[in-house]
């Protein structure tokens, strides 16, 4: 439960901080919120369950490449949070989807489309290398973002307000930095 909590702790803020969760409030803004959910949902597993596929084969790794592989993918992490993504701001949905099911799969697609190789991803892979505990960190990460996508679909303009975007960039960087160096140590002692 712990490692869930730290991964929950540290992918909620990424995720806040991540220009993909204006998708999320674009479309919520569009279309009824739960058919939203439901596509925005279940791309996320899918996500979720990529990252954990790249974060096993990572494991795979003996300790000492493992942990420079770790603090390096840290690092990079961190200057792509930081450098911010624009690609998702090019969402152009002028044409809606007139069935419920065609609104669950653009926003499945916008979801999965945004997210690939995005930095929540590397984040959950990364994660789910340093902890060896897939199960745990696939749950930690899942909910995190099925969180923040609630947040983002009812009140996303209200969380806007408060907290703004750049200070989230930071304090997810800095987290990462610090991971990094634990994982640069960890390589040293090893």
């Amino acid at each position: 439960m712990v490692v869930a909590a730290i991964v929950f702790g540290i992918v909620a803020l990424a995720e806040l901080a991540d220009t993909s969760a204006l998708a999320t409030l674009v479309l919520g803004a569009r279309f009824p919120a739960r058919l939203v959910l439901l596509g925005v949902f279940a791309a996320f597993v899918l996500h979720v369950g990529l990252a954990l596929l790249a974060g096993s084969f990572l494991a795979l790794l003996p300790e000492r490449p493992l942990e420079i592989v770790l603090a390096v993918v840290f690092l990079i992490g961190a200057v792509l949070v930081l450098r911010g993504d624009d690609d998702d701001d090019d969402l152009d949905l002028d044409a809606p989807p007139r069935t419920p099911w065609r609104v669950v799969a653009t926003a499945f697609g916008v979801t999965l489309l945004s997210e690939l190789g995005d930095p929540t991803q590397i984040i959950v892979a990364t994660l789910a290398a340093r902890y060896d505990d897939p199960v745990a960190v696939g749950i930690g990460a899942l909910l995190a973002l099925w969180a923040v996508s609630v947040l983002a679909v009812y009140g996303g303009n209200r969380l806007a307000r408060v907290i703004a975007v750049r200070w989230l960039n930071r304090v997810v960087a800095a987290i990462l930095v610090v991971l990094a160096v634990i994982s640069a140590i960890a390589a040293i002692r090893a």
